[in-house]
């Protein structure tokens, strides 16, 4: 159709107006609460734990290993079917599949994370595993009801929109959770310890509990009954376990999808391990760290999530991931740069600034990818094999980074980060040329999971 023979709504959505509009409506916002008690476990787990851990003198190879308290990201697809699968006795009944799940669920990791941070990593490491491990797990479990109760709840015209606000509302708990609680619990901020610190983040569980009040109950249903009764456990593993995982493998070109998955993020966490024991090993303050890795890389990251739902729809998913790509590799270089340097808080705050922006991007388009290839009637097992699979680089690919970094230096590392960026680049350009990438979200009336063939 024509743009002079769009109806006036179309027009002013499509315009600078109606995509600034599109980001304050209800289920956006409701995404953007979600996100920020998505985005906090995670952070205190690794990079706040990580600077936790470097503050208190525990060496990088143990940091490094740290990190493989990120397992359960990498395996959640494993349990996933049983959160699409199963109901929550009187719960369900009242707040719907989904809410009884995130309810539950956030009740059991506020204990984790406080039990987390009153745990002495020093002189009980056994003890401080053990929670982390709980909080991990709990973590990842929430992530898995947040992602398919945000995919259910957004409609077809909000769903880039929804998942940008959801980006940002991560890097708001990601920026409670790591500049907030450090502030808490240094001496040069609050000063109330990092057990005081960790039980006050616990509460950022409350946004995502909130935004559930007007999101409603979703689109699931657990509970599915035959003519007999309750649905036999042969249903239930065929209706929920295999059938998931067979509709998305059949898809043409489903395992070049997977490695580019795999692949993409792994430069880039790589080099983020590493980086809070940089900043220790540099001399870098407390309030530098918190004015420069946390207040600095926030805001690049909420604006680069921003800008990215609208640069979706004008030139596709496939050049944002690969130009985001490309600039995430020279920033790896730039930390090079600060790590050969020294202490130079200018240089910092642009290699930060620029890795952070670019890395936005590319998360924000990475993330609409994956919800819009999650079929509507497997989301949460869907999606969570996606997150999963780019779970697996993150932590397993990352977890020896603190022996690479002792055995390379901080200087080498980065350079070593860049070239392992390259590997997802080159799986993105099969994908394209083989037209693989949906270029654009999910249209209105297509499931993305039911249409065996590419959308562009």
């Amino acid at each position: 159709m024509a743009a002079s023979a769009q109806p006036p709504a179309a027009r002013d959505a499509g315009s600078f107006r109606g995509v600034a509009i599109s980001y304050l409506r209800p289920r956006p916002l409701g995404a953007f609460l979600l996100g920020i008690s998505s985005g906090f476990p995670l952070t205190l787990l690794i990079w706040t734990m990580s600077y936790w851990l470097a503050k208190v003198g525990v060496d990088k190879k143990t940091i490094g290993f740290a990190f493989a308290l990120g397992t359960p990201y990498t395996l959640k697809f494993l349990w996933a079917p049983l959160i699409d699968g199963i109901s929550i006795p009187i719960l369900t009944r009242f707040l719907g599949q989904r809410r009884a799940w995130l309810w539950t669920v956030q009740l059991l990791l506020v204990v984790a994370v406080v039990e987390l941070g009153a745990s002495d990593p020093v002189h009980h490491i056994g003890r401080f595993a053990l929670w982390g491990a709980i909080t991990a797990f709990l973590s990842a479990t929430q992530d898995i009801v947040i992602d398919a109760y945000r995919i259910e709840t957004l409609p077809d015209d909000e769903l880039a929109q929804g998942t940008a606000t959801n980006q940002v509302g991560y890097r708001t708990g990601d920026l409670l959770a790591g500049a907030g609680t450090i502030f808490l619990a240094s001496s040069e901020g609050a000063g109330l310890g990092w057990a005081a610190a960790y039980a006050l983040t616990a509460s950022l569980v409350l946004p995502g509990a909130i935004a559930s009040l007007w999101l409603g109950p979703g689109q699931h249903t657990a509970v599915r009954k035959s003519r007999e009764g309750l649905a036999t456990v042969a249903h239930f593993l065929r209706h929920n376990v295999v059938a998931p995982f067979a509709d998305f493998l059949k898809r043409p070109g489903a395992w070049l999808i997977l490695l580019f998955v795999l692949t993409y993020p792994v430069g880039n966490a790589l080099g983020q391990n590493m980086l809070a024991p940089m900043l220790v090993h540099q001399g870098f303050s407390d309030t530098e760290y918190i004015a420069i890795n946390k207040l600095v890389r926030f805001w690049c990251l909420a604006a680069g999530s921003i800008v990215a739902g609208g640069l979706i729809a004008r030139f596709g998913m496939s050049r944002l991931l690969f130009g985001a790509g490309v600039i995430m590799i020279v920033a790896n270089l730039m930390f090079a740069a600060v790590a050969s340097t020294g202490h130079s808080v200018p240089m910092l705050a642009v290699a930060v600034a620029t890795e952070n922006f670019f890395t936005a991007i590319s998360l924000t388009v990475f993330a609409t990818y994956l919800s819009g290839l999650s079929n509507t009637a497997f989301t949460a097992t869907q999606y969570a094999l996606l997150s999963s699979v780019a779970a697996v680089g993150r932590t397993f690919a990352t977890t020896p980074s603190g022996i690479v970094a002792d055995r390379l230096g901080f200087t080498d590392f980065y350079i070593f980060c860049a070239f392992m960026g390259l590997p997802g680049l080159v799986f993105l350009t099969f994908m394209w040329r083989g037209g693989f990438v949906v270029e654009s979200v999910r249209q209105k009336g297509v499931d993305a999971g039911t249409s065996p063939a590419p959308r562009h």
